[in-house]
């Protein structure tokens, strides 16, 4: 249930903010951002381990920042099957999605933003929708833009709707922030800051932006990371939680 928050707003000197909450597996191995890929020596994002890509990319110099959500839909073929984390990379760096085989990857939606536009991909193992996203506060869960796809009667579903309602209004009225370059992280987002470290719901609450579920066995699922990014005429701010809800675990990226 990863959640992707935009913001964009033309006539603001920082038109486009977006938060990126990264739910997985906690035990699954990853780095923290850095410029992890030689091939893409401008890049910067968290690395999985696993799979070698990222769940959220973001070129400085452009500036440029892409993020994937896991979609809802028919899943890819077991032989060939290529890791969604490839896509932020290739929208950072390209500033397009291009061309894949998109028969090679499970569904998924992915956001790229630039100041001065936002597009949206969704794949759903058949076809591929794109659309802009245009003034305004847009949320992304797992099944689409505002929980569009979203079934009656699922347990996940319901938990997706209850984060929108929750968080939703209280995003909309919060005073937008405008985060400047150096100003500290608590001054840079202001009101959007505690909402973002899970506005004080606990983290197996069905409302949860940063869930922490232990589903037996040893697995324990949840949010791992939580990423900050403005985009403006100063170019791109990134910060970034690896402690979920520790309103003292931010820090900038550079």
């Amino acid at each position: 249930m990863c959640t992707a928050i935009i913001s964009v707003d033309p006539s603001s000197p920082v038109p486009v903010l977006l938060v990126g909450v990264r739910d997985e597996f906690v035990a699954r191995d990853w780095e923290p951002p850095g410029r992890h890929w030689p091939d893409r020596p401008g890049l910067v994002g968290g690395r999985d381990l696993r799979a070698g890509g990222t769940w959220l990319a973001v070129e400085p110099d452009a500036p440029r920042v892409a993020v994937v959500l896991n979609g809802r839909g028919r899943m890819a073929p077991e032989a060939g099957r290529a890791t969604r984390g490839e896509l932020p990379l290739r929208a950072a760096a390209d500033g397009k999605l291009g061309d894949p085989d998109l028969a090679a990857f499970d569904p998924f939606h992915l956001v790229l933003a630039e100041p001065d536009r936002v597009r949206l991909w969704s794949w759903d193992g058949t076809a591929l929708g794109e659309r802009g996203l245009g003034p305004g506060l847009h949320l992304i869960v797992n099944s689409g833009l505002e929980g569009e796809g979203q079934l009656e009667g699922e347990t996940e579903d319901a938990y997706m709707a209850a984060r929108l309602a929750h968080f939703r209004p209280r995003l909309a009225t919060a005073p937008r922030p405008e985060p400047g370059p150096d100003e500290p992280v608590e001054k840079a987002w202001g009101a959007w800051l505690p909402l973002v470290n899970g506005d004080g719901l606990p983290r197996a609450d069905h409302r949860a932006l940063l869930p922490l579920l232990d589903l037996g066995d040893g697995r324990v699922w949840g949010t791992t990371s939580v990423s900050l990014v403005a985009l403006g005429g100063a170019g791109v701010r990134y910060d970034f939680s690896a402690a979920p809800g520790d309103g003292a675990a931010w820090s900038r990226v550079r």
